[in-house]
């Protein structure tokens, strides 16, 4: 699907949202959606390069927003971040969870350094962002969180204890979040993508796809452009009575 083709959801145009990771693939996808909308973007990026880029990518699209140097495994730079966007009077309504990194080895083989690092980076960053995210929502009574989790994390896959470990946390994470906000109007969801065609994917050969796509009834991988969508109608008033959920875009490889 194109994003493009995206019909305007409620309660989205004028809000601001927070996507971390906003660079490439998933993150992206989910950048020109929400500007698609009308939402103001604060995209974030590892370096200050990445963020002049998605300040750029921004600007030429024709959306509001720009892009922000964020470090999620990091407390002190989630406290700057935060301090920025206050003093900018844009502080996100929207939140997307969705930075994350891999590294992939056997257990037997696998570092600390690799386990820490992907523990830290794609789970314990809910901790941190959801938490300074929280004050201006609870103020406003009212918000949107959304962490983009994994089929792995419902399935498993060798060689990724790490990654499978983290994205059930977030999974748990999210149903626990939900009760406890739920009566300030926030609401909490997941989104567990599938196969998706990134920059991961891109590196596979025609029978690695192949074999990968026999996997899934829907015969393909999916396009972030799904994933985005997805969000979309999570961040969106049509939403408003949908938490602690788990949304699952795959193409029907996991069902459950």
């Amino acid at each position: 699907m194109e994003l493009s083709e995206l019909k305007p959801w409620p309660g989205i145009a004028g809000r601001t949202v927070l996507i971390t990771g906003a660079t490439r693939g998933i993150g992206r996808a989910l950048a020109a959606a929400f500007g698609g909308q009308g939402a103001t973007v604060v995209g974030t990026a590892t370096t200050a390069t990445g963020a002049e880029e998605l300040s750029g990518w921004l600007e030429t699209a024709d959306f509001r927003g720009r892009g922000y140097v964020l470090d999620v495994a990091s407390q002190a730079s989630v406290e700057a971040l935060f301090g920025q966007l206050a003093a900018a009077d844009c502080l996100p309504s929207i939140l997307i969870n969705n930075a994350g990194i891999t590294r992939d080895n056997l257990l037997m083989r696998m570092k600390e350094s690799e386990w820490d690092d992907v523990i830290s980076t794609d789970l314990s960053s809910l901790f941190r962002l959801c938490k300074a995210a929280l004050k201006p929502m609870l103020r406003a009574r009212g918000g949107r969180i959304i962490n983009i989790t994994s089929v792995v994390g419902q399935i498993g896959n060798a060689g990724q204890t790490n990654y499978a470990a983290a994205k059930a946390g977030i999974i748990g994470f999210t149903r626990s979040l939900a009760r406890e906000l739920a009566s300030r109007q926030i609401t909490v969801n997941a989104i567990a993508p599938g196969f998706i065609e990134t920059d991961m994917t891109a590196a596979l050969d025609k029978e690695q796809t192949e074999a990968l796509s026999q996997q899934i009834p829907l015969g393909r991988l999916g396009q972030a452009a799904d994933i985005a969508a997805a969000a979309v109608f999570l961040a969106s008033d049509a939403a408003a009575y949908v938490t602690g959920q788990t949304l699952n875009v795959n193409g029907g490889l996991h069902m459950g």
